[in-house]
């Protein structure tokens, strides 16, 4: 196989481009003789024909062009801690000798488990260290054979079913973004994102950033989110309606300027566009494209790759 199978796949567009009927073969020919006569060069290709089944193996989609909302979006960055009040330490009621041990770091227990189990100094007779509630073990330092101390943490226990996620904003953007805001959170070790909502800016300012911290939290059930890892945030405070809306992943640039590729049946064409406001996901068009249109929105730069083969074999 190819250590470059993309490039298989626009050899295979290419083939299905070169391979597909021209319905207008006397009419090109025609406008290229009279090119020709006025000394005028013929234009380099701006288009592209691709069979259906081809383009669908090949991860082609389209999508018609509409009206839509561009997003007032702030991204930041943020911090997952556990929530106060759903962080226990496990203590010794008596002091004495540890016994037994039945969980370590990372365990997942259930309220009334039993932790470990303790000599009693007092009174010579062994009695449990149970966890308080349910959660997992974050921090043990029991260890048998070692003597518990009265009042001494032997256990860290935590609920991470939901956790707190801190956001650091900075500058005026602290004054523009209030609670009840949609925050999508993503994580910076797979990309994965969830959806939450702000639920409030804290008073004072982070020392360490002078950043202000908005608050909001997530839901943890699967575990994968873990506490003390850095996150990203896009905070959106407003939303606008506009006329026309493409996906970002419709773009490409070509010649210096951006560029979508319009579908009609088979053939794809190299469409201009104007833009306007963007944000992580679509982008508006001022200029360039009517509603209704299909335009390429995943693997355009197929459609690309292949018209731009065609113009350099046209130049040579």
């Amino acid at each position: 196989m190819s250590r470059y199978p993309w490039i298989a796949l626009v050899l295979t567009l290419s083939l299905a481009a070169c391979s597909a009927p021209t319905s207008n073969a006397g009419g090109e020919a025609e406008e290229s003789h009279e090119a020709e006569e006025h000394g005028e060069h013929e234009e380099l290709p701006q288009q592209t024909t691709i069979a259906a089944k081809t383009a669908q193996a090949a991860g082609i989609r389209t999508a018609s062009v509409g009206p839509g909302e561009i997003a007032d979006e702030h991204e930041v960055q943020g911090l997952l801690t556990p929530i106060e009040g759903r962080i226990a330490q496990v203590t010794a009621r008596f002091p004495g000798p540890i016994r037994a041990v039945r969980a370590g770091v990372g365990d997942q227990v259930k309220a009334g488990q039993v932790l470990a189990t303790v000599e009693s100094n007092l009174s010579l007779t062994s009695y449990s260290i149970t966890a308080p509630i349910s959660g997992v073990v974050m921090a043990r330092t029991a260890t048998v054979g070692t003597s518990a101390v009265e009042g001494a943490p032997l256990f860290e226990v935590a609920d991470l079913s939901t956790l707190w996620v801190d956001l650091h904003i900075f500058g005026r953007d602290a004054g523009h973004i209030e609670a009840g805001v949609p925050v999508t959170v993503s994580r910076l070790s797979d990309g994965v994102s969830e959806q939450t909502t702000l639920e409030r800016l804290l008073p004072g300012t982070a020392t360490a950033s002078q950043s202000t911290i908005a608050r909001a939290s997530i839901r943890n059930a699967d575990g994968r989110w873990r506490p003390g890892s850095a996150v990203k945030a896009r905070i959106t405070v407003d939303r606008a309606a506009v006329d026309l809306v493409v996906p970002v992943t419709a773009l490409q640039t070509a010649e210096d300027q951006d560029v979508v590729y319009v579908q009609q049946g088979d053939v794809y064409r190299t469409r201009p566009v104007k833009l306007g406001r963007r944000d992580a996901e679509r982008v508006e068009v001022l200029e360039g494209l009517k509603a209704g249109e299909r335009v390429v929105v995943a693997q355009s730069f197929l459609i690309k790759a292949d018209i731009e083969k065609s113009t350099v074999e046209e130049e040579h």
